[in-house]
């Protein structure tokens, strides 16, 4: 998860050099995605799914056509906004059924974040902390069961999930809560995904069946320099395919209105989430 220790520390060596203008201009000037002339028509709404603990507000958006294989996305600390809907969007584009959930709904509707992902980490922090390991897996339950009820879901096809920052842990332990769902996994500049806890994330890889990328902050890693490897023994003692990269970016570096956004990375590692899907969720 975001460190607000070292949160302040990290702004001054990755910060955009353009932030100042985009703030400027607006939250939405900070979306700047490649055309993609295959692109298809979408629909989009805003959804609100019942959990054990109430009602989740959450974004929903979906080819206009047909069933397909559904996404299951964890935002960041900084939760559901513009660019999350934006990314969802642009992967429905690709093909799939996206779900992007507001996690902090027991506190509050979404969004979350006053000014997105320029709000201060210190008003955002209580909110992560407000949820557990528990509350992931209760939650990963019910929303993969709602998932599986949408006619714009197949259901023939396995579901993929990803996560940004604190929703990292979450992919892992979603993968592992609906393991005969969940085909793949991405965790991007996902924190705390191998921890001293009896809850780790990490230890949860011998229950699940989903192929992953792990997509590493540079910044994370120099930090944290065993996760990486632990990670990479933890899925190949339980025969599953992980491609687990460090990439030359500061956590934070995928969404585009954070003030680490890098774009070339972001780019990578997103046709290479693709790549994932197009051979995972079948």
């Amino acid at each position: 998860m975001c460190d607000q220790d070292h949160f302040e520390e990290d702004l001054k060596k990755y910060s955009r050099r353009d932030i100042g203008t985009l703030a400027a201009l607006g939250m939405s000037a900070a979306i700047f995605f490649p055309q993609d002339s295959k692109a298809l028509k979408v629909q989009e709404q805003d959804v609100t799914i019942t959990t054990p603990d109430g009602n989740c507000d959450a974004y929903f958006v979906t080819p206009a056509q047909g069933a397909h294989a559904a996404v299951l996305v964890w935002p960041d600390i900084f939760g559901l906004r513009p660019a999350f809907r934006q990314m969802a969007k642009r992967l429905a584009e690709s093909g799939y059924s996206v779900l992007v959930v507001n996690p902090f709904y027991r506190s509050m509707k979404s969004p979350t974040a006053p000014q997105g992902a320029s709000t201060p980490i210190q008003e955002v922090v209580p909110l992560a902390r407000s949820l557990s390991a528990k509350t992931h897996q209760s939650d990963a339950a019910a929303l993969v069961a709602w998932l599986d009820t949408q006619p714009q879901v197949d259901t023939k096809k396995k579901i993929g999930t990803i996560g940004y920052c604190m929703g990292g842990p979450i992919v892992m332990r979603t993968a592992a809560t609906v393991p005969d769902r969940i085909g793949a996994g991405c965790s991007f500049h996902g924190g705390g995904l191998v921890t001293k806890e009896p809850e780790s994330p990490h230890l949860l890889i011998p229950k699940m069946k989903a192929s992953f990328l792990i997509a590493v902050a540079e910044n994370d890693d120099q930090r944290d320099p065993e996760s990486k490897k632990v990670l990479k023994e933890s899925f190949e003692g339980a025969k599953l395919s992980a491609e687990i990269e460090v990439y030359p970016a500061a956590h934070g570096w995928c969404p585009p209105d954070t003030r680490v956004y890098n774009k070339d990375q972001s780019e990578r590692a997103w046709a290479r989430m693709l790549a994932l899907f197009e051979k995972s969720l079948t």
